[in-house]
């Protein structure tokens, strides 16, 4: 990491709509150097870098490139000063090769606007090659795997000479080994010069990876040290401004009657079989294993959209047939997918729309829909889930990722269910929002619903588990009450009864 300032932010602001979602923010970053930008779910992250990426203007402040300032910001000047940003979700046109790709926006046409195919080949090839990159440049982009995907728009970058790289939250699809891979490029990228920022809720890896980290919090710089002197807990402190006592707030529960019971239940079509399990009332069963192990696939026919086709289903005792997801509601069970943003909410529909969308039954009369309590509804939860919102008329795109899986949670607890079901609760959000969650996950079971919680992240299950059933290759191959759960039990079980200590690091889809 060398002394050499990059890019200068002094002093910045931005409102919307009278929300101030960036405070006289100051923010740094060196030539060589991986600096990590944290914070919660609504600090001002995505603000500052669509301010450094030119997709916003700030309302005042200064920013500077390599000690020259910049005013009227835009896209194309970005790209331009060599500045380019990778997001989680990777744009690449998937009916389109890597070459053309990587082509996008890198190249000029040649005289005549003829394209020379055969510099382009080479070009693609040149730049896969400098970062590691074991791609074939002529296989269509959907083909690839996300975290291939997430190198071609690395090597597309450089391809355009960026100098300035910012990464939004680039493992949180990856594997260990995937993180482990592109970690070693950003490490290359960094020897050569380039000024890397970071944007991660995985606070684990920061000391893996960055430089120096910046904490923000309410839009505003709270503090930057250097990665080798602070640590977890201190980061968590000054994201949330108050001591973080309970990430797992775990409290015991009376557990009542069994209310969802599943008896050698399986799904010929998603390859689930034979799952046997029991969720009494104020109970949180963590449902555990490796990604592809069937967890999602259960969790999908428990609530009708993959029928079960073998084995029984029973609600209080009772059997039951659930075809649909309107039947499993009419039963009184509620999921909240893993893909909040394709399956949780709907993104140009108002907060309050998405709140009530699962309730609709109850809140029309021959055909028309009674406002005014889809209003107290939305109103209600907001309040009571704490969703930071300029209004719940709001689109819910323009909320952060924290708070719009809240709205998918309101979405499903305003139909007052029975039984929960829960995949990847808490992924992609911040340790307060994680903190609040896990909260209102006791509480409901405190309030005696039963609740199914499927996670990647051992600790999650750990600490909120009152049962964990380990599932492995579409069966479960383990239930372990939570006196006898342990990481390497658990991870033992989940690829399928492996000798202790034969685990290898990253070979796991698990967050440790």
């Amino acid at each position: 990491m060398t002394d050499s300032v990059l890019l200068s932010i002094t002093d910045v602001s931005k409102a919307y709509a009278g929300v101030r979602a960036l405070q006289s923010a100051s923010f740094d970053l060196r030539r060589g150097e991986i600096h990590a930008l944290v914070g919660e779910n609504g600090a001002g992250k995505s603000t500052l870098i669509k301010i450094i990426t030119g997709a916003i203007e700030a309302d005042n402040g200064k920013l500077a490139l390599n000690g020259q300032g910049i005013s009227r910001n835009s896209p194309r000047l970005a790209k331009s000063l060599g500045i380019a940003a990778i997001y989680q979700q990777p744009a690449l046109f998937p009916e389109l090769t890597v070459t053309e790709n990587i082509a996008l926006g890198v190249e000029k046409a040649g005289r005549w606007g003829r394209i020379n195919w055969a510099a382009r080949k080479r070009r693609a090839a040149e730049l896969l090659a400098r970062i590691g990159a074991q791609i074939d440049p002529e296989i269509d982009a959907s083909e690839l795997t996300m975290p291939q995907q997430q190198l071609v728009e690395i090597a597309r970058s450089l391809g355009a000479d960026a100098r300035l790289l910012i990464l939004d939250e680039p493992t949180a699809a990856l594997s260990q080994e995937d993180t482990d891979n592109l970690f070693k490029v950003l490490r290359q990228l960094r020897d050569d010069g380039v000024g890397i920022i970071y944007i991660s809720h995985r606070l684990e890896e920061l000391p893996l990876i960055a430089d120096r980290v910046t904490v923000l919090r309410d839009g505003r710089t709270i503090e930057t040290r250097l990665m080798a002197q602070t640590n977890r807990q201190d980061l968590i402190q000054s994201m949330v401004g108050r001591e973080l006592s309970a990430v797992f707030p775990k409290s015991e529960v009376k557990l009542g009657d069994v209310v969802l019971e599943l008896r050698e239940c399986g799904c010929s079509q998603t390859g689930v079989s034979n799952v046997s399990l029991v969720v009494r009332a104020g109970e949180i069963v963590g449902l555990s294993g490796l990604v592809g192990a069937g967890r999602t696939e259960l969790a999908r026919t428990i609530f009708g959209l993959t029928a079960a086709d073998e084995g029984e289903i029973l609600l209080r005792g009772k059997s039951v047939t659930i075809p649909s997801p309107s039947a499993a509601i009419a039963q009184g069970i509620a999921y909240v997918p893993e893909d909040r943003r394709r399956h949780g909410v709907i993104l140009d529909l108002a907060v309050s729309a998405n709140v009530t969308l699962a309730s609709l039954d109850r809140l029309t009369s021959y055909g028309s829909l009674d406002f005014r309590r889809e209003k107290e509804i939305a109103a209600d939860y907001t309040r009571r889930l704490g969703i930071k919102t300029p209004s719940i008329f709001a689109a819910t795109a323009t909320l952060s990722g924290g708070n719009q899986q809240k709205v998918a949670l309101s979405r499903w607890l305003a139909t007052k269910p029975s039984v929960l079901i829960l995949d990847e609760p808490t992924q992609g959000v911040d340790v307060g929002a994680k903190a609040e969650i896990h909260a209102l996950m006791t509480e409901l079971a405190a309030q005696g619903a039963a609740i199914v919680m499927i996670s990647s992240e051992l600790p999650e299950i750990l600490g909120m588990s009152d049962r964990v059933v380990v599932m492995h290759a579409g069966r479960v191959v383990k239930t372990l009450e939570r006196k006898d759960a342990t990481q390497q039990n658990i991870l033992e079980s989940a690829l399928g009864h492996v000798e202790p200590g034969s685990v290898q690091a990253g070979s796991l889809e698990f967050s440790l």
